[in-house]
């Protein structure tokens, strides 16, 4: 197991979905920024497409310049920086800094942060970018405010002065230093703004700072709005107002015309107002009320854009009439006047929480916006502003994956490039008309192909409204392919009833058909027709394009994939587990109605058949077998066999005992609470009296225990036999206890086909079906299979074989088929392949996992091998169970299959195959996630996804070779925001292999340079002016390497810098007061020796007497960097590694 070992432990890499409780959000229009702030103190930034350039840092460690070598990557949609804060405060306001990859933010507790987009290395010694707290300032927090100091209610950075301005509760608004975050001299208190404003308007306190706008053209002036609707335009040179404007209503936004000479603001009564700057006081138009003229909820954002030949954009979020739509989440879109102009109203499902508007063409004098970007609490929605009917985009990330409850998930990895372009095909048909063909508002550039090969993997989730949606998960980004509808197969009491609301508006429906024309948009959708509809079970065999749906009404329904779109009518096959004779009862709720008649089926997966199990209770466990077209499904009282091809029940098997007759006749509770409330109320009392009683009683370890041997030992002391004796030194692998006959043990947890030897009379593999239940019973069931050219006339036969008895009565949750050598019988799909090295020359075991154990039984014997416990805290039990393959990452041959295991204590386990040997154990999540634990899924290359929250997916690995991480580098952002700064210096050989001769008179910082789109000549310069020593004296040569190419990247944005920006920039990063010596090397695989000899050589200059004591005290430091570069090359292998060193110090006087 050298694979195994070597994983220091788990790795959670990306998230898919969306943030949890999202609060704000924020835009860089140079950067092209996306960012998300949560109120669970998250950050989410999302990249746009732009080429940047890549910045590299200088660094002094100990006595060496080290120079970082990045690659240049960049950004697509999906990849994404994430950030928390250390408390879990909630995110009020986010704002960019702009074009300096710069965040700040101000929390709920009055913190406030400065984030800097920056570059480091992780574990495996990549540079990846991260997005890293650099300031703090807590001036303005509740215990630390002083004076005038109020809470902050709003914050504007003004790049011009490099502050940051900070509006409050008081009126006052105060200015940070942009870089430090500490409080500068400059306060514009409300009193001195109010100093000219007429007598009648100082009556009323104009309230909290609601909002500060710097005017467009001309940063010196500030736009300053108050609560309750006095707004200021602020001189900051002059320090004196120029302009009052007055509204009689609350505030609640504002927003500048692109030329500066006019604004608007938006009220609580939900009107809004234009301004032109000259205006004083009252406004020179009235105010409007696009829904008035009742009374109307307040216009929380507006925003004013311009195009060119064509009409202005109004947009806003709020303002509908309170009477008739108060319950309802929009935003407006006008182009043109409210009359007249064109105008939608998007309706979300959720609480709008933010929108932005994204310009298109660059333009001095228009907007010409493209996209609009709407932020609800539950999910994301773009909208193409140049479509005609203003259509939503088609999200390629950030999907709401709950937009219906997730109800159960399942992942499947690497299926069929042609099964995944049919589904791929049919979820584009299925949104043709329905989304914009326009080009993504955000688009991303590219990502190192090379950190992760993108898999052929797809996401499988069930939903509360009886929907499955596929997800592509091979990459980065998961993206939503396709969805099946499996409510349209059955009918409801309540589909009589008509939509309100406007439910079934298409997304582009007329505005002459109500007022206002609503458009509904989103995907997310929290309610459902009826919840029998819910999917809790899901199958899929990528082999024959087989797909397996069951619901909660005992419905299962068998699709197969089809290419054309068709009309049939619905064939439905009843089977009754329980038989009359015994007396049960349903008293649950009853099954669905199938829709009678021709049913119309899109291209994609289409029904072929439908079995309904009665009594209709959930469906707990399913399987399928293509190769057999066989269906098994288990529920709380027993499983059936149902064959596909032939729509005909093979066999069904009740699993209810007398003691289960009760519990599950009134539905489908797991226990009756009441009588086990009792018992366990007497099994107290019990214990209790049991515990009084033994007080004082000796074991008879004690007794046998002689107290001579004892009293010889010296006070404090204890014999070793006396220790061993002692209950408190057992080993923490707890007992596992038998379970109560109270629960329900007839449930099916899990169902298994496999080909294996089960009987002593042949050797021959046959069909079987494993069936496990709640009581800790296996069935073993043999099928025998018509050959294939009768397999359409005559019925396969079902026969049960064995029965199989755990002792601790635990549920049984995972059966499967492994060798003796650990390797796991290949799933249908998979036989085909290379990967699984099954063989059917050696012995078979089968595996047998307990929410409490885990058995190995030899077949066909049955006899037991071997087993294991779980060993976690008390109360732990196994919930989700597979088998996983490890491969070697220095050698792909080598592979080895493990079982993986997710407990209830949110802990996974890796074990062994052959010896259930536990091999690592490593905490994923909080074990009060019940939730997240439930919807876990785990993929056969060591990964897997649990739900992180109710609508975002963490994803995880244990994979040494396949690890899902983003290995990506923000460029692009302006040199001086990144301390210390430097230029890329991209050191490449000529020739790798060959190792370059020494050249003893040729000093480091004279390096031959090829083709730079900027001469070394200004660094070295720099750098030779300031490791020039106050004293003369000698320096020592030190062999170097001739450089046989560097390349210097400084552009910006596409623009060259000039040498004097470029010579300033190298002056403030380079600190170095002793002569600095640079060895550039490049090292690959095969330079391995050179590195022990440059190990060697460097230690006996250390040694050697000609330097002085300040070099030997490196020594110790050389040795240890050097031996850390060498361990990253070893462990690293066919990856390139580039490191620059130097050494630095001075020789003793002649």
């Amino acid at each position: 197991m050298q694979e195994i070992n070597c994983i220091p432990s788990i790795f959670q890499t990306v998230a898919h979905g969306f943030p949890h409780r999202p609060n704000c959000l924020a835009f860089d229009p140079t950067l092209g920024l996306l960012a998300i702030g949560t109120r669970n103190g998250e950050i989410r930034v999302y990249v746009n497409h732009h080429k940047f350039v890549l910045e590299l840092c200088l660094k002094v460690l100990f006595s060496f310049l080290l120079i970082l070598l990045s690659n240049n990557l960049y950004g697509k949609p999906g990849v994404e920086l994430e950030a928390k804060i250390d408390a879990e405060i909630e995110v009020r306001q986010i704002l960019f800094v702009e074009n300096r990859g710069q965040l700040v933010t101000l929390c709920e507790d009055s913190s406030i942060y400065l984030w800097q987009i920056s570059s480091k290395k992780d574990e495996s010694g990549k540079n990846v970018t991260v997005l890293e707290k650099t300031k703090t300032c807590e001036t303005f927090n509740k215990e630390h405010r002083e004076g005038n100091l109020k809470k902050p209610t709003t914050l504007t950075v003004d790049l011009k002065s490099n502050r940051l301005l900070v509006g409050t509760q008081g009126g006052n608004i105060f200015a940070l230093d942009l870089k430090t975050l500490d409080l500068m001299d400059v306060i514009i208190y409300q009193d001195v703004v109010l100093q000219n404003i007429p007598d009648e308007h100082k009556r009323t306190n104009p309230g909290e700072v609601e909002t500060i706008l710097l005017q467009p053209g001309n940063d010196d002036k500030i736009l300053i709005g108050y609560n309750k609707g006095l707004m200021v335009l602020w001189d900051n040179e002059k320090l004196v107002a120029d302009h009052y404007y007055v509204a009689n209503q609350q505030l609640e936004s504002v927003c500048w015309l692109r030329n500066g000479e006019q604004f608007m603001s938006s009220h609580n009564d939900g009107g809004y107002i234009v301004w032109n700057v000259n205006d004083n006081i009252n406004p020179s138009e009235s105010s409007k009320i696009p829904y008035g003229p009742f009374p109307c909820k307040p216009l929380t954002k507006i925003v004013w854009k311009t195009v060119r030949n064509s009409d202005d954009f109004i947009i806003f979020s709020g303002g509908m009439p309170r009477a008739s739509f108060s319950d309802k989440n929009t935003v407006s879109v006008i182009q043109g006047t409210i009359d007249t102009g064109k105008q939608r109203v998007l309706d979300f499902s959720s609480k709008v929480i933010d929108f932005i508007v994204i310009d298109g063409d660059a333009d001095d004098e228009y907007d010409n916006p493209k996209a609009l970007i709407v932020l609800s609490e539950e999910e994301l929605v773009a909208i193409d502003l140049r479509s005609e009917e203003w259509l939503q985009y088609r999200l390629p990330y950030l999907w709401s994956v709950h937009s219906s409850a997730i109800t159960c998930v399942q992942h499947y990895s690497d299926i069929s490039q042609e099964l995944l372009d049919k589904i791929v095909d049919a979820g584009k048909r299925q949104s043709e008309g329905k989304y914009s063909f326009g080009e993504w508002p955000i688009t991303g550039g590219e990502i190192d192909e090379n950190a992760y090969k993108e898999g052929k993997d797809i996401l499988i989730t069930g939903h509360e409204d009886g929907s499955v949606r596929f997800w592509s998960a091979g990459g980065v980004c998961m993206q939503h392919i396709y969805t099946l509808q499996t409510k349209k197969l059955f009918t409801s009491p309540d589909d009589d009833i008509a939509p309100i609301d406007g439910d079934e508006v298409p997304l582009g429906g007329s505005a002459d058909s109500e007022w206002p024309a609503f458009q509904k948009v989103g995907t997310y959708d929290p309610y459902s027709d009826d919840c029998r509809l819910a999917v809790r079970k899901v199958t899929l065999c990528p082999l024959n394009n087989i797909l397996a749906v069951a619901g909660t009404a005992g419905q299962v329904v068998v699709f197969d994939f089809k290419e054309d779109d068709a009309e049939e009518s619905l064939t439905v096959t009843p089977v009754d587990i329980v038989p009359d004779g015994e007396g049960f009862v349903w008293k649950g709720h009853a099954k669905l109605n199938h829709t009678v008649g021709k049913v119309k089926l899109e291209a994609g997966f289409q029904p072929r058949s439908i079995l309904q199990i009665s009594p209709p209770a959930a469906v707990t466990a399913l399987t399928v077998h293509s190769n057999w077209s066989l269906v098994a499904a288990g529920t709380s009282h027993g499983f059936t066999v149902f064959d596909y091809l032939q729509n005909k029940s093979v066999m069904s098997k009740s699993t209810l005992k007398t003691v289960d007759l009760n519990t599950t006749a009134g539905s489908d509770a797991l226990i009756s609470r009441r009588k086990s409330f009792k018992k366990s109320l007497r099994e107290s009392f019990r214990r209790l009296r049991k515990g009084r009683s033994q007080r004082g009683k000796k074991s008879p370890a004690e007794k046998a225990a002689s107290p001579a041997s004892t009293s010889s030992l010296p006070p404090g002391e204890t014999s070793v036999k006396s220790i061993l004796s002692n209950d408190s030194v057992k080993t923490v692998e707890r007992s596992v206890e038998a379970r109560s006959d109270d629960g329900m043990g007839s449930m099916v947890r899990c169902l298994y086909f496999a080909n294996a030897c089960i009987t002593n009379v042949s050797s021959a593999l046959t069909p079987t079906l494993w069936a496990g239940t709640n009581a800790g019973t296996v069935y073993v069931f043999t099928i025998t299979i018509p050959a294939e050219e009768k397999r359409d006339s005559e019925s396969v036969t079902c026969q049960l074989a064995k029965e199989i008895q755990l002792k601790h009565k635990a549920p049984v949750i995972f059966i499967h088929i492994v060798d003796t050598l650990g390797n796991p019988l290949p799933e249908v799909g998979e036989e085909k392949g290379e990967k699984n090295k099954y063989s059917t020359s050696v012995p078979s075991r089968v595996l047998i996992c307990s929410e409490e154990q885990f058995k190995l039984f030899t077949l066909p014997a049955l006899k037991p091998f071997c087993k294991s416990k779980l060993t976690a805290h008390e109360g732990s039990h196994a919930r989700r169970i597979a088998i996983a393959r490890f491969v070697s990452k220095s050698d792909e041959r080598h592979v080895e299959n493990c079982l993986m295991c997710l407990s209830n204590q949110g802990d996974i386990t890796i074990y062994t195959l052959n010896d259930l040997k536990r091999q690592l154990q490593s905490t994923l999540t909080k074990r009060e996630d019940i939730n997240g634990i439930s919807n876990s899924a785990f993929t056969k290359d060591a990964e897997g996804v649990f739900l992180h929250s109710p609508c975002e997916f963490r994803r995880f690995s244990f994979s040494a070779k396949r690890c899902l991480k983003l290995n990506w580098l923000l460029t692009g952002v302006a040199i001086e925001t990144v301390e210390p700064a430097v230029e890329a210096i991209e050191t490449i050989s000529e020739n790798p292999e060959k190792e370059a001769e020494p050249d003893e008179n040729v000093d480091a910082t004279k390096s031959t340079i090829d083709e730079a789109d900027l001469s070394l000549d200004i660094i070295k310069e720099v750098c030779e002016n300031q490791i020039e020593p106050e004293n003369e004296t000698k320096t020592q040569t030190v062999e170097t390497k001739t450089v046989k190419k560097v390349e210097v990247i400084v552009s910006h944005n596409g623009d060259v810098k000039s040498e004097e920006d470029v010579k300033e920039s190298v002056t403030k990063s380079v600190t170095v007061n002793n002569e600095c010596i640079t060895e550039v090397t490049k090292i690959t695989n095969g330079e391995i020796e050179s590195v022990e000899r440059k190990i060697e050589h460097l230690k006996s200059d250390a040694d050697s007497d000609g330097l002085n004591e300040s070099t030997k005290s490196d020594k110790g430091e050389i040795e240890r960097v050097l031996e850390y570069c060498k361990n990253e090359i070893e462990a690293n292998d066919a990856k390139k590694s580039a490191m620059i060193m130097s050494q630095n110090g001075d020789a003793n006087e002649p």
